[in-house]
């Protein structure tokens, strides 16, 4: 497994109606590398995110979609997706303030 360094573990965030619903609840949507673990990920939402504190972590393993040109078939990137329940005593996280 590769040495995966925090800030290369989130990605970037998703931003959909659902995960605008889970805000309220203070559960955040993230796209991270497919080879981070969920101890990983709390760790970097907490280092990148000052005042946050994480409860839990939810992931979802996605496999590429087929995609076909002519007559090569292949497939799109694999990714992963994380769900990070916060604490009620953390702060919110500010990128999503503005949404």
């Amino acid at each position: 497994m590769a040495d995966i360094k925090y800030y290369d573990v989130i990605l970037k965030p998703v931003i959909t109606e659902k995960s605008m619903a889970g805000m309220g609840e203070k559960k955040y949507t993230f796209l991270v590398h497919p080879e981070a673990n969920k101890i990983q990920i709390k760790e970097a939402v907490e280092k990148m995110f000052e005042g946050t504190k994480v409860a839990k972590v939810n992931t979802q393993n996605y496999d590429g979609k087929k995609k076909r040109r002519g007559m090569t078939v292949g497939r799109t990137e694999k990714t992963k997706k994380a769900i990070v329940q916060l604490t009620e005593d953390s702060k919110d996280i500010e990128i999503f303030a503005g949404l």
